[in-house]
């Protein structure tokens, strides 16, 4: 009998009330059962109960590990590196955000010039002892005079929206409740700025509650005056699932409206003239409807000169292009592609800079290229990057300096600065981020590309020591993604140095379809219908890591979080046989009632609607929840730890408790399951925005101490 079972039987995993009453048929006479339907309430003690009962189950045995001191402390070591963005301007003062290594938030800081002496502007580390009140995203007025930002507690999506004296630091008696998923748009006469706020939900916990958010509406704020006063300027009272953002145009003179229907990479495109209203929110606004399709395509908006409005889109481009749209001619016949889509590279992005330029960011076969264009469309040069990812930029199209941030697996950072008014241009490195204790020459980082069982060619980065012998013997970390048109490009992890130079393992991200890695073809290619797709591609990418000898089944760990929480979850059920340990963070795992949620009714965009007879066809045959069985044969399940917060307003914990106490159920009494099957549960925290250092250490430590007891690896030095 091996140790981890003795640990099982010790274990005893708690029998939990099983409501078997809980049933309704479905399309196709299908029975679908929900005897855990109890845990979906977050308040009650019954559920409290629950948690305290598995977290009195994972807490010690994860704690109960030599590599989980030597990982935690070995992760509090290279993770104590300075971390910086990229200085952006406002006004006349230069800001960026700062850590020294491990402090719970970044900082904020203001320097008068880019060469003077910085000042602390904003530091949320202040706002609470143990750091789970977190700043959130920060708008400037259009001269620089102040700054609306946005707070959150324990890592909900709700935030309150302050504002600050930018001269003086003087906090404003502005205070803004109830605003999720919103942007800060500052009309340029610096009086008040745009925002996004759903009603006030009936909770006693902000972060807790499990209703749907719906009724999203657009606002305008203007200083010194009470929240109740604000302006309502548009509203979707048909369509309360609908979400909006908006921005303003360079002059100051479009207020540009997004509409989207729930995460799809979609939407329509509104604006107003507030010309035509002489600058004066009073009311509902004039909005026209430059691009109100049926969701068809998606319209970023990029610059305008007078009322020519550049766009990024994917009509007729599937990997994106630039187009010209005068509004005084919005007839799509009239529309001009001023930088064409390409065959290969997909436009991840674009920004106006110095006037009469263009900062264009590419993604080819996974790995960034950024160019400079001129306003015509002209290719002007190629801004040097290794292969990794541009994971920063700041710059405005009335200043000519553009700053932007490169990282690799193996670059922590580098910020280079360049002065688009200087001829020939010279990019020079503004500062590089080092990690004491971390030689990026021992490891290597190559692309294969292997087929799916489709036959579709996938990319895949692995990253591991250099001169390693290929003989299946290597611990492995598989990770993907596979959804919401999102790209997994190469980006520097702690955690996963350590995993490759203190547990002798291999790193691996697969680049599966339902991402954004070629555009939004590839993403079709992995939802609704096709999303199996996404799990066959995963899957393969798994049997090529074993057939190419880098590791075997028995030394596979497979990780995902959110959409990739779900990958994971799915594969374990589908192939129990090829993963020795799965690793799920707040995954969504019961596809039948995801919609009904917080947020949940965004991600039929890419799910599909359960309450759609068709669409329940393929989410009841791949809904984590839904399909737990006993494996065939002498395959027992992986090895599981679900990883969730009480606080996560967007997956909501319940989605992980139902499984983890259905996967109890279903393997009970099981001799052959000896792997462990658990469930860590974080107080104070939610989806992963703001999560403290200190949290993420703790739960990064009792996460590789899971894996390393359970592929049996021991500490190198």
């Amino acid at each position: 009998m091996s140790h981890a079972y003795k640990m099982a039987a010790e274990w005893q995993y708690p029998k939990l009330r099983r409501d078997e009453s809980v049933r309704e048929e479905r399309a196709g006479g299908v029975v679908v059962s929900d005897p855990y339907r109890w845990l979906e309430d977050p308040d009650s003690e019954e559920t409290r109960e629950f948690v305290r009962a598995q977290n009195a189950i994972t807490t010690p045995y994860l704690k109960d590990s030599p590599v989980r001191d030597k990982f935690h402390e070995r992760m509090s070591e290279l993770h104590n590196y300075p971390k910086y963005s990229c200085p952006f301007k406002r006004g006349s003062r230069y800001f960026y955000y700062y850590n020294t290594g491990l402090q719970n938030q970044n900082v904020l800081y203001v320097q008068e010039t880019i060469d003077a002496d910085p000042e602390v502007f904003i530091d949320p580390n202040d706002w609470s002892k143990d750091g789970t009140i977190s700043l959130g995203q920060c708008s400037f007025s259009e001269d620089g005079a102040y700054c609306a930002y946005t707070v959150s507690e324990s890592g909900s999506d709700w935030t309150t929206v302050r504002v600050k004296d930018v001269a003086s630091k003087e906090l404003l008696k502005d205070e803004l409740k109830w605003v999720k998923f919103s942007s800060i748009a500052w009309t340029h006469d610096n009086k008040g700025f745009f925002y996004q706020r759903f009603p006030e939900p009936d909770t006693k916990s902000a972060g807790t509650e499990t209703s749907q958010v719906l009724n999203q509406k657009l606002y305008y704020h203007l200083l010194g005056n009470d929240q109740s006063d604000d302006v309502l300027c548009y509203e979707f009272p048909d369509h309360p699932d609908w979400l909006n953002s908006c921005e303003l145009s360079d002059e100051g003179r479009y207020l540009i409206l997004y509409v989207v229907r729930g995460a799809e990479p979609k939407n329509k495109l509104y604006y107003c003239d507030l010309e035509t209203v002489g600058y004066k929110i009073e009311g509902i606004l004039p909005m026209v409807k430059l691009i109100d399709d049926d969701f068809e395509s998606s319209y970023d908006f990029i610059a305008n000169d007078g009322t020519v409005f550049t766009l990024k889109t994917d009509y007729q481009a599937p990997k994106y292009q630039l187009i010209n749209v005068d509004i005084n001619k919005p007839n799509k016949s009239d529309w001009r592609v001023l930088v064409p889509g390409g065959e290969v590279d997909v436009l991840e992005w674009a920004a106006a800079a110095n006037d009469n330029n263009l900062v264009l960011c590419f993604l080819r076969d996974v790995k960034s290229v950024l160019m400079l264009y001129d306003m015509y469309g002209k290719v002007i040069t190629n801004f040097p990057l290794d292969m990794g990812s541009v994971t920063g930029y700041s710059g405005k199209r009335n200043q000519s300096e553009i700053f932007y941030r490169f990282m690799s697996f193996l670059t922590p950072g580098m910020i280079y600065h360049c002065d688009l008014r200087n001829y020939p241009l010279k990019t020079e490195i503004f500062r590089e981020i080092k990690v004491v204790g971390f030689d990026s020459s021992i490891f290597e980082t190559k692309q294969v590309f292997f087929p799916s069982k489709d036959g579709t060619k996938i990319p895949m980065f692995i990253v591991h020591r250099e001169g390693i012998e290929l003989d299946g013997s290597h611990p492995l970390l598989l990770y993907g993604y596979g959804g919401f048109n999102i790209s997994i490009t190469p980006y520097y992890s702690t955690s996963r140095v350590i995993f490759m130079q203190h547990l002798g393992g291999i790193v691996a991200i697969a680049n599966i379809r339902g991402g954004g890695e070629y555009g939004e073809q590839w993403h079709k290619e992995g939802i609704f219908a096709k999303r199996q797709n996404a799990y066959d591609d995963f899957q393969s990418a798994a049997e090529y890591l074993i057939r190419e000898k880098y590791t075997s089944s028995e030394r596979l760990v497979i990780q995902g979080g959110s959409n990739g929480g779900l990958l994971v979850c799915c594969c374990a059920n589908q192939r129990p046989d090829l993963f020795k340990c799965v690793i799920s963070q707040v995954g969504v795992l019961d596809l039948l009632r995801f919609h009904k949620f917080t947020i949940g009714h965004a991600w039929v965009t890419d799910y599909g609607n359960p309450d759609n007879d068709a669409d329940f066809q393929w989410l009841h045959k791949l809904s984590p929840l839904h399909n737990i069985s006993v494996p065939e044969g002498s395959a027992q399940y992986p090895a599981m730890l679900l990883l969730t917060a009480d606080h996560d307003d967007r997956v909501v914990p319940l989605h992980s408790f139902k499984f983890i106490a259905q996967l109890h159920h279903t393997m009970s009494g099981i001799e052959k399951q000896t792997n462990p099957l658990m469930i860590r549960i974080e107080e104070k925290a939610g989806h992963g925005g703001g999560k403290p250092t200190a949290k993420i250490i703790d739960e990064t430590a009792d996460t590789y101490s899971f894996i390393a007891r359970n592929l049996n690896i021991s500490w190198k030095d």
